[in-house]
């Protein structure tokens, strides 16, 4: 998603305004936490008292800096994998009562506090109680899941083995597929193993990768290859992993400048390359409401993943192990209360 598609900076604070913490780029790389207006829900909306959001890639540019953004960056945002605890409904909502512990599509979501469309809000089970649901990357991994239209008996190659990778393995899995996990961290091929991969592949050497990927394959490749990179080579050596009429899916977040693609080879085998990302919000909660009933069933167990966590006073370190990815890391949370 967009991350930065919602609210504007608020407003400098008046005397006796109720207040909420929030996280505020003031530059890039420069991260503070401030005291910022708590704002009442509007018609439509719900105001969640957050226990935490997930911390995602696609935060990577506007923590880095790119020209295209301007700083500071509205309070709590690039966060939009929230999950808490609603504590006002604004006129004209119903199906959620004060005190429903939910998960939502919202923009400014580290903080303690943010705001959210009632459609884009979804209740979690008591089964859930006390368990971390960053619903937004669940759901996209559903989606991409969906989209990816693998069946049993495939051979499926997925291209990263970050978080979304790990999801992406499982749910391959619960298909009957047979998986092969390339990633260039040894401890993020292990991580793949234990998520279910039956193979697993170091991505170092373009052409052994190539040659390796063709003797499991006995010459044809796989039917389906999801790249979950966000970079110009897996890309291009995702499409060499592709069988003649196979699907590539593109599910690495691709949104930083131009990549050069091998289109002759994607013509020649008669690839469809399918890019996995949704831009309907109701997709989303689509996704995410899937999500919810596979970890209720089993086939999804996201929790083993978010190895790392931190303070709304510790950003900086959580963008760090981001962009840095240090070994034991796969995806962080930033923590900012516990629930009701």
């Amino acid at each position: 998603m967009s991350l930065t598609e919602t609210s504007q900076v608020q407003p400098v604070l008046s005397e006796n305004q109720v207040t909420c913490r929030s996280l505020v780029l003031e530059a890039p790389q420069k991260p503070a936490t401030k005291e910022v207006a708590l704002h009442e829900p509007k018609s439509g909306e719900v105001r969640i008292k957050l226990e935490g959001s997930g911390v995602c890639a696609s935060n990577i540019p506007v923590w880095e800096g790119r020209e295209w953004f301007t700083y500071p960056i509205p309070p709590g945002n690039p966060g939009h994998e929230g999950w808490g605890t609603i504590d006002a409904i604004g006129e004209g909502v119903e199906g959620f009562e004060v005190g429903d512990r939910v998960t939502a599509l919202s923009y400014n979501a580290y903080a303690t506090h943010d705001l959210a469309e009632a459609i884009n809000v979804v209740k979690l089970p008591e089964e859930l109680k006390g368990k971390p649901i960053p619903g937004e990357p669940l759901g996209c991994a559903m989606n991409i899941f969906s989209r990816s239209d693998i069946q049993e008996g495939q051979t499926v190659a997925i291209v990263g083995c970050g978080f979304l990778g790990l999801l992406l393995i499982q749910l391959a899995k619960s298909a009957g597929a047979r998986v092969i996990a390339l990633s260039r961290r040894e401890f993020s091929l292990e991580a793949a193993i234990e998520a279910g991969a039956d193979h697993s592949i170091a991505l170092d050497e373009h052409f052994q990768i190539i040659e390796k990927v063709n003797q499991l394959t006995g010459g044809n490749f796989c039917e389906r290859v999801i790249e979950a990179t966000g970079k110009e080579w897996p890309l291009n050596l995702a499409i060499e992993l592709t069988a003649e009429r196979g699907k590539l899916i593109v599910a690495g977040f691709h949104q930083d400048g131009m990549r050069n693609v091998n289109v002759q080879l994607l013509n020649w085998r008669g690839i469809d390359m399918i890019s996995a990302h949704e831009r309907d919000p109701q997709q989303y909660i689509h996704g995410i409401r899937e999500a919810i009933k596979a970890i209720e069933n089993g086939t999804l167990d996201p929790f083993p993943f978010f190895t790392h966590s931190f303070s709304l006073d510790e950003a900086e370190a959580a963008f760090q192990h981001l962009t840095e990815r240090p070994d034991g890391f796969i995806k962080a949370l930033i923590i900012t209360g516990q629930e009701s």
